[in-house]
């Protein structure tokens, strides 16, 4: 059996091949994953049609592949304005029509296309034989839906419904044909003209709905209402974007969602007061003695950790360094002349060693800077984590990479001074930011890991580690990468959870300090002067970060999660 970091590692690779398919398809380089949904740079793009929904860490590639198909040929062939425009209210008038839609984008496959159509083909076919084996087709609307989806996916494509069920939808279809045949043979007609076709798929839909609603009139039998919504959650569509998706078993994705308070103030994050936020040396929050013991533990965890640290040095100097000029080879057989040689070449005329060539060595010409969540929860983590980053350092370094090392977390619970200001002053509305922060530098850019060795061991204090204001962490490592020149500026986050701090959200709302660290990372995403990495402890932080790994730190440092770092670092377009 897979692990969940195995899952949520397929279901990471399945999205960067899908979204790399639907940039190829629409030409919109925007497009991309975060926490298993389609995004066109910051906004959100729901899934129109049940068929569409698959979960990546448990469908098949052949799936998921038709799914990213369908996607772009909805991107590409349908208004969304328009169908926005004309899209009914009622629930299951919504379903249907936004159904229709979908199967009406998927017959403009281009005819040069072939795959294309077999994979939509098949995936139609895999989501009507699931629906129909989990026994929702046995309420009243789920067998309905059914037979009006498999109806019109036959008349769209000219395709037999599907064998398996045809006999047992027999009953309802010969109901429903009377009613529907003109709309059929309208969406049939009319299916490459958008507006046209949206009469005949608002008619459909506006039966389906009167036989739901007259049937809901006539029976009030509690039951059937039970199994009713059972068959619609089954046939959902995430008509509402606020709706989650079922993250499987594996490594659960951050939960967020909007914040009015910051939306409210034009997306202008607040900060009540600065006075008390201060920048520290970590090393200096421990005693000497403390740090010698830290960093002894240290050693001798990542010594029986047996990580190849030359390996790893190998395979970071492929995806960051290039080759750059190092002087000269000479003695060799060809290239420029090496005039300190031509004596040698009056004297033995058949030498030919008397060339000199440019030498160029590999050389990583970036800063990488590792940002680490200080919060509570961290505190179960640190040890496996600060092995980690400590292998990293040695290994960039090997390389001639620059490397530095924060961390982020709260002066206090709760707000502390900060909090205790807001109160005297009488609670003003939607203060911002209600604490203070602490912003922490373990290791500078311009010391060496052999200098800093002892100070990378402060991590393993425990009371360090209380809230986590990440968006303003975020800006903060920026803004010290900005300040260093280097070809390439990397910054990593890692990070257990969202931002979290108690007095901001009672002040404000749960999700403001999440709010503001999406904002900072798109921002400082469309700038481009720092790439920013998310790395998740035991959790997805897709939602946030637009390039993210998942790990699960429970089950030890090997070379394969090395390995999946490397290729997080060596991916400049992730998804």
């Amino acid at each position: 059996m897979p692990t969940p970091q195995q899952k949520a590692q397929r279901q990471q690779k399945v999205e960067e091949l899908c979204a790399a398919t639907l940039r190829a398809l629409t030409g919109d380089a925007a497009l991309h994953y975060r926490g298993r949904r389609l995004y066109a740079g910051a906004r959100p793009l729901p899934m129109h049609a049940p068929h569409l929904r698959v979960d990546p860490a448990e469908d098949g590639f052949a799936d998921c592949r038709a799914t990213a198909d369908g996607m772009a040929l909805r991107l590409l062939h349908s208004d969304a304005d328009l169908h926005r425009k004309l899209c009914p209210t009622d629930p299951v008038e919504r379903l249907v029509f936004e159904l229709l839609e979908q199967l009406r984008v998927e017959t403009r496959v281009p005819a040069d296309m072939p795959g294309m159509a077999a994979n939509l083909y098949e995936r139609f076919e895999n989501w009507s034989r699931a629906f129909y084996r989990s026994g929702l087709t046995e309420g009243s609307l789920g067998i309905l839906l059914y037979t009006v989806a498999q109806m019109c996916w036959s008349r769209l494509t000219a395709q037999r419904v599907l064998e398996e069920t045809e006999d047992y939808i027999e009953g309802t279809r010969v109901s429903l044909v009377g009613a529907l045949g003109t709309a059929l043979a309208g969406i049939r007609r009319h299916r490459d003209d958008q507006e046209s076709f949206a009469r005949h798929a608002l008619e459909i839909a506006r039966i389906v709905g009167e036989r739901v609603r007259a049937e809901r009139a006539e029976t009030a039998d509690e039951e059937s209402d039970k199994e009713d919504e059972y068959a619609k959650s089954g046939f959902a569509l995430l008509l509402d974007f606020d709706d989650g998706q079922d993250a499987g078993d594996g490594i659960a994705a951050a939960t967020t969602g909007a914040s009015k308070v910051f939306e409210d103030a034009a997306l202008a994050y607040r900060v009540y007061t600065t006075r008390f936020d201060t920048e520290v040396a970590a090393a200096s929050l421990v005693r000497r003695a403390l740090l010698r013991e830290y960093r002894e533990r240290l050693d001798r965890h990542i010594v029986e950790q047996g990580v190849n640290l030359p390996r790893l040095a190998r395979m970071l100097a492929a995806v960051l360094a290039e080759p750059a000029r190092d002087g000269w080879l000479f003695g060799e057989e060809e290239g420029h002349i090496d005039g300190r040689r031509l004596a040698q070449v009056i004297s033995s005329p058949g030498e030919r060693r008397v060339f000199r060539q440019e030498r160029y060595l590999p050389h990583a010409d970036c800063v990488v800077s590792f940002l680490i969540d200080c919060s509570g929860s961290m505190k179960a983590h640190i040890e496996p984590v600060a092995m980690m980053i400590d292998v990293l350092i040695r290994a960039l370094e090997t390389i001639g990479a620059r490397t530095e090392l924060l961390g982020f977390t709260t002066g206090a619970w709760n707000g502390g001074r900060a909090y205790r200001d807001w109160m005297s002053r009488g609670r003003p509305r939607h203060p911002g930011r209600l604490n203070e922060v602490c912003h922490m530098v373990f290791k500078d850019a311009e010391r060496s890991w052999r200098r800093a060795r002892a100070d990378i061991a402060a991590l393993l204090k425990a009371d360090l580690f209380r809230e986590g204001i990440d968006g303003e962490a975020v800006d903060w490592a920026c803004n010290r990468l900005l300040a260093k020149s280097a070809a390439r500026r990397i910054l990593i986050v890692i990070s257990d959870g969202c931002p979290s701090d108690g007095a901001t959200a009672l002040a404000n709302d749960p999700f403001y300090l999440d709010n503001h660290l999406k904002d900072v990372v798109a921002r400082r995403e469309q700038q481009g002067a720092v790439e920013i990495l998310g790395l998740g402890v035991g959790l997805d932080l897709s939602p946030f970060y637009r390039r993210s790994l998942a790990t699960d730190m429970t089950q030890g440092l090997d070379n394969t999660l090395f390995s999946d770092i490397v290729q997080l670092m060596g991916g400049r377009h992730r998804r």
